[in-house]
């Protein structure tokens, strides 16, 4: 099996399929924090402990690949 390179981080594709109208303010930030502000906007991030942590708070306004 090939071997990851020390220096490639794992990335996940994050994209907004729910619209934050009527939610949380902090549900709003958080996607604005992973770089989403439009419903369809997709973004490519790394895959850190704090991502997942804004991801897991707004799970049911996004749409995760490559996890």
């Amino acid at each position: 099996m090939a071997q990851k390179k020390e220096n490639q981080v794992n990335q996940i594709k994050v994209t907004q399929v729910g619209s934050p109208i009527g939610r949380d303010s902090n549900q709003e930030k958080n996607l604005i924090g992973l770089g989403l502000n439009k419903m369809h906007r997709s973004r490519v991030l790394k895959d850190t402990p704090d991502v997942r942590g804004m991801i897991n708070r707004v799970k049911h306004l996004v749409k995760v690949e490559g996890a």
